[in-house]
């Protein structure tokens, strides 16, 4: 039950975030229940207040005159026509008479202290026959006996087959001339008639709140269905363009202000349109031009190779300046030859023609073959190389293209191993992957302790061209589209080409590859920052020496 109660509250919670007429009909409701109820709660309390006070004067006024005619009847009967006892049912009768055809009930007790007592009448409380005495308060009776002027209060009407209801009692002192004692009469007013009014003024306030609030609900809906409708077909139809329908535009109704913002929605949809096809044209003609070419040098290529060779293999014959320059135009004929394949490789990824030959592969062995292949530069830069791996790893993968990346990222390494003032000397190569060989994955880690990269060049590193210090040399002879090249090969694959890095304190960059191509990467088995790389310092001379 929580579980469905969370769901609920978190697809109310979405609702409220994504839909502005939700938001809209749900604020205007709001306020407008808040508006209502204030009103409604006012015109209540005015309403109930102005019944109640002419209930009460009309109750206060209607005793004093009953009071009043009662008490001219007994001075007018005298002292001696009647015995006391006489004249106080003679008092209760006239008053409860009246009072069954006025509406009122009547409560008299006495007679109180200090009047006369002893005096035929007795002491007691005598009511009408519909109402108890308990509906008198006692603080009411107390003011009463304390000053024989008029006084009133609310009260709950007690009748003796239960029932009753809120009411007004009205007292005041009767002198009874046959005995001189001195009586309360309590006149009991009911209320049910103002109750009922109240109670029906509530259902109508109500009813007409409801109705007021589904009217403006119902309003403010027909409103804001008008505005967002447009705003929804917009984000539509800008969905759709994004995900490449270029032709899907808006429709347009009328001449108001929507309908010219889907005109000019859809003038930018052109604009937009015109500018993407102009830029897949030119982008076309710049591969097609950059593969022309690259195949179109390759002959003339060819011959400068020949000749180069022949110069090469002749140098010994030569002056030691004619000398160089055929070592010179060797090793450039040699890295002009790589740019030619760096750039015919770009232009098939730039083309989408790159196209996998897969096989289950082991990236233990493909490292060691690249370590084995840079080992002699390793070695020239006194460089240590060391592979760590928990066994094998293997992935389905496009052999070639996985050994290009990693000798472009142990090539990098060994070019960015040594720094101006210290040269570090470790490369490390870790290798893991995931048990599950279906839906786990593989990845291959190379770290150096270098020169590092400086913040914010992590993804520029796989930039074409793009290289941290300009005025550094390419110790391998680079192109500077090995990265590159390496990035889109593990895209193709469905796997990740991921590069770390602090200053002075080395890099370190991740190839994640799925051991079964087309199966998602949710985790790699290998950390893309080192352990160590927040408590670690630059490596000195000695700590290599160590």
């Amino acid at each position: 039950m929580p579980r469905a109660e969370g769901s609920l509250v978190g697809r109310a919670l979405t609702v409220w975030r994504r839909s502005v007429q939700a938001r809209v009909l749900l604020s205007v409701v709001l306020l407008s229940a808040v508006v209502v109820g204030v009103v409604g709660y006012v015109l209540l309390r005015q309403i109930s207040g102005g019944l109640v006070d002419n209930r009460v004067r009309v109750s206060v006024a209607e005793a004093d005159s009953e009071i009043s005619i009662a008490s001219n009847r007994l001075r007018q009967a005298g002292s001696g026509d009647l015995d006391a006892g006489a004249q106080l049912r003679q008092l209760v009768g006239t008053l409860v008479e009246r009072g069954k055809v006025r509406g009122f009930d009547v409560v008299v007790v006495g007679p109180v202290a200090g009047s006369a007592p002893g005096q035929g009448a007795g002491v007691g409380t005598r009511t009408s026959s519909d109402v108890r005495a308990a509906s008198v308060p006692t603080r009411l009776r107390t003011e009463v006996e304390s000053d024989p002027g008029t006084a009133w209060t609310f009260t709950r009407i007690q009748r003796p087959g239960g029932g009753g209801g809120p009411g007004v009692v009205v007292g005041s002192q009767v002198l009874l001339p046959s005995d001189g004692g001195t009586y309360d009469v309590f006149l009991v007013f009911s209320m049910n008639e103002e109750q009922d009014t109240l109670g029906l003024l509530n259902r109508s306030l109500l009813t007409a709140a409801v109705l007021l609030l589904l009217l403006v609900g119902g309003l403010c809906w027909l409103v804001v269905r008008q505005v967002v409708s447009p705003i929804r077909q917009a984000r539509q139809v800008a969905e759709r363009i994004s995900a490449g329908g270029l032709e899907d535009r808006m429709r347009v109704h009328g001449q108001d202000d929507l309908a010219r913002l889907a005109t000019s929605f859809n003038q930018m949809a052109d604009a937009v349109q015109h500018q993407i096809r102009q830029l897949e044209e030119l982008s076309r003609v710049q591969r097609q031009f950059v593969s022309d070419v690259s195949h179109e040098l390759r002959t003339p290529l060819t011959t400068v190779r020949m000749a180069g060779d022949v110069l090469h293999d002749s140098r010994g014959d030569f002056d030691p300046v004619t000398a160089r320059a055929a070592e010179l135009l060797q090793a450039e004929l040699d890295r002009f030859e790589n740019l030619l394949t760096d750039l015919l490789e770009i232009s098939r990824f730039d083309a989408g023609a790159a196209a996998l030959e897969l096989d289950d592969v082991d990236l233990v062995d493909v490292v060691n073959r690249v370590v084995e292949a840079t080992a002699p530069l390793a070695a020239a830069r006194e460089v240590r190389v060391s592979v760590t791996a928990d066994g094998p790893c293997v992935a389905e993968a496009d052999v070639r293209r996985v050994e290009r990346i990693v000798r472009n990222l142990v090539s990098n390494a060994i070019d960015h191993a040594v720094r101006d003032d210290v040269r570090a000397a470790d490369i490390e190569i870790r290798l893991g992957a995931d048990p599950d060989p279906v839906t786990g994955a593989a990845a291959v880690s190379v770290r150096d302790y270098g020169v590092g990269l400086e913040p914010g060049q992590a993804s520029l590193v796989f930039n074409r061209f793009w290289r941290a210090d300009p005025a550094r040399a390419r110790t391998t002879g680079g192109t500077g589209l090995g990265l590159a090249i390496a990035r889109e090969d593990a895209r193709l694959h469905g796997g990740r080409l991921e590069a770390w890095g602090r200053p002075h304190r080395g890099a370190a960059f991740r190839l994640v590859l799925p051991r079964h191509v087309g199966a998602p990467i949710t985790a790699s088995p290998l950390p893309l920052v080192p352990a160590a790389a927040a408590t670690s310092r630059p490596r000195t001379r000695e700590d290599v020496a160590r």
